[in-house]
Order: structure tokens, then sequence, then C-alpha cells
């Protein structure tokens, strides 16, 4: 009989998926772009300092970040001219190197545009990836990051149509509302779906794209930054709930999220605050909250049941309203984002009433966030 119900339970929802009925009706299938920087092999077989580079298929950030450390500013310099796209890739690189060798990188290439810019990360491989620093990331009091969802890639990284859809548009929004001790990083450093097909319902790119992730997280540490917010957005949440035991956050902020592959956020496995936002124009919310094998993502995130705290979401319109200046849930992000959230003040997500960020008091002014307006 259980056997049963599981696979009526199964059929139904395959059902609903292939119908369309959810949203998932369409797309392409991916494959994620994973190891170690193009031009690792020229790097890794170069000796014109005297001495070995380090492995970025294996070295870990902190021994990339000791390396360059050891070395002169000449040949820091010489190595950017020789391997732009590693050394722009790799973690553990000190920022202002990597801002050099991606500017060298992208000259002559269809992302050019992007030259002038600040950017962390650039890989051509695939559709492109690509991560952009809004602010002043070694100086920063507190760092978030932006984890996109579907259809994201270098091409569409920024957008003028559906400016708040793009992880570059979320973070200079975010970076606005925060203030300027915030640094945001706009991380389009995996291989996302592409329209709202099989690859979205399941979590192949999920777990490529959580190993790069908690590596740049990694890196990010290694040199010398505070410990991130991460901000996923839609199928970014499925990735952020499997990179969660490993990116050491301190806040997990997902918003029109199908799920994070758990059904309660002790199965994540972190320290992080977990907070979860949707509003109720959302179609995200058509979505099946369960997961059977590998088709679905579990628990809606906003479900008391989950357990996270949850974020108003009123004014925000639609899958990609979120991040809309003068929006409820933009100004409680800011809020996360400059650490004035008290997790001691937070209601029980599973008894009355919600956690609220926007309501934490005189904190804001000591973490440097303002939260004037904020609560309704």
């Amino acid at each position: 009989m259980r056997r049963y119900k599981r696979t009526l339970v199964a059929v139904a929802f395959a059902t609903t998926v292939a119908a369309g009925t959810t949203g998932w009706a369409s797309g392409n299938a991916q494959h994620p772009v994973t190891g170690p920087p193009p031009g690792s092999a020229a790097w890794t077989a170069d000796t014109s300092l005297g001495r070995a580079l380090p492995d970025p298929a294996s070295a870990a950030p902190a021994e990339v970040a000791a390396f360059f450390g050891s070395l002169s500013d000449d040949e820091r310099q010489w190595l950017v001219h020789r391997h732009p796209l590693v050394v722009g890739n790799l973690d553990g690189v000190p920022v202002r190197l990597r801002y050099r060798a991606n500017a060298l990188a992208l000259r002559g290439t269809a992302y050019e545009r992007l030259a002038g810019r600040q950017i962390l990360a650039f890989d051509p491989r695939g559709r492109g990836q690509v991560a952009e620093v809004h602010g002043d990331l070694e100086r920063a009091r507190q760092v978030s990051v932006v984890v996109p969802g579907s259809d994201i890639d270098a091409g569409t990284f920024d957008r003028a149509s559906d400016p708040y859809g793009t992880p570059a548009g979320m973070a200079t929004a975010l970076r606005a509302a925060a203030g300027g001790g915030t640094a945001v990083v706009a991380w389009t450093g995996y291989t996302t779906p592409v329209g709202v097909g099989l690859d979205a319902a399941t979590g192949k790119l999920a777990e490529a794209g959580a190993a790069r992730l908690a590596r740049f997280t990694e890196g990010l540490a290694a040199t010398g930054a505070p410990k991130p917010v991460l901000f996923c957005h839609s199928y970014g949440s499925v990735v952020c709930g499997l990179a969660a035991d490993e990116v050491n956050a301190r806040d997990i902020v997902v918003l029109a999220s199908p799920g994070m592959r758990a059904d309660h956020v002790r199965e994540l496995r972190t320290d992080a605050r977990v907070w979860a936002a949707k509003d109720d124009s959302d179609w995200i919310s058509k979505v099946p909250g369960v997961q059977l094998l590998d088709l679905g993502h579990g628990n809606d995130p906003t479900d008391p049941s989950f357990g996270a705290r949850r974020i108003p979401a009123e004014l925000a319109e639609g899958h990609t309203g979120y991040f809309v200046p003068g929006t409820d849930s933009l100004r409680a992000f800011a809020a996360i984002a400059n650490g004035a959230a008290d997790p001691a003040g937070a209601a029980d997500p599973a008894g009355a009433g919600v956690a609220d960020p926007t309501a934490v008091g005189d904190r804001a002014a000591v973490a440097g966030g303002s939260l004037e307006g904020v609560a309704r």
C-alpha cells in the first residue's frame, strides 16, 4: 500500500510538471561547467618564477592566498599578464589582482562591456560565468553574495528589461539600500538552468553549483573578508541549500524558492540564520513542495514547518520583484546584510507570529543599518 501511494504521488507530480501547471514547462538540458579555470594546464607547466605554481585543481584558497602573499609585486603582475584567466578565477588571489586579470581576459570577447567594472571572476566556458563586486570588498564591514536562479549567465548577467531579476540589478539595489559599509558580490559562478524544464526541477546543476559556491566563499575568507550573507533567488536557493553546511555564511536568505533540498532547516546542517521570503503573486507558489528521488526540491522554506525566519514581502510583485526599491523585502534584506537582525527577538517560526528582521529596534544603528520606515 505504501509503495502504491508513493507511485501515485510520483505520477501526479510528474504529470503536473509535464503539463506545465507549475510553470516548469520548457527548457534545454545543460551540462555544468566544473573543474579548474581555463588555462590551468599552461599555468601548472609554467616554471618562469623558478618554483611551482599552486595547482588550481587541488590547492585550497588559503594556500593560494599564502602563495601570492609570498610574491613581489612584479611577480604578481607577471602572472596576471601571462595567465589572466587563471589569476582572475582562482579563489584566494588578492581582489585587486583578480580585477586586473579579468579586465585583460575580457578584452576582445563578447562580454568586453564588463571590462571597466570590478569583475572578480570571468569564465568564458559554456554560456559564460561572471562575478562582479559592488562596493569596496577589501574594506567592507559586511559582505553579501547574490546567487541567481535560472536563465542567468554572462550574457544575461545584467539587462535593461527586468533589471531586478538579474544578479547585477539585485546587487546594485541591495548595496544602495544597505549603504557604503556593505560590499555585494553578484555571483553567477555556476551553470544555471535554461527555462523551467527538467534541469530546474532536479538537483544536477545545483550540486555542481554548490561545490563552486563553497569554494568561492572559502576564497573570500582566505582574502580576509567577513562571513558573507547569501541572498539566493529561485533555483539559486537550491544551490544554497546544498552548500549550506560548507559556505560558513552568517545568514542565508532565500527568496522565490522552490525548496532547498530539505524539509527543515536542521537538515541544512548550518549555524547560519536562515530566512525566507515569498510574495503572494509569485508563480513559484504553484511548485509542489515535495521531493521524490531527484525530482522536486522539498518543503517550501516559507512554510512555518520548515523553521526559517519569515521576511515580509507584501510589496514585492511577481517572481523578480523582491529587490525593487521601496519594497518591504528589500528593506529587510538591507537590515540583514548590515547585521541588524536580532535572533533573540525572532518569533518561533512554528509558533505564533513570524520572525521579522524589520523589528529589531536600535541595534540597527549599532550595526550600521537603517530600519526607518520598515516596520509596517
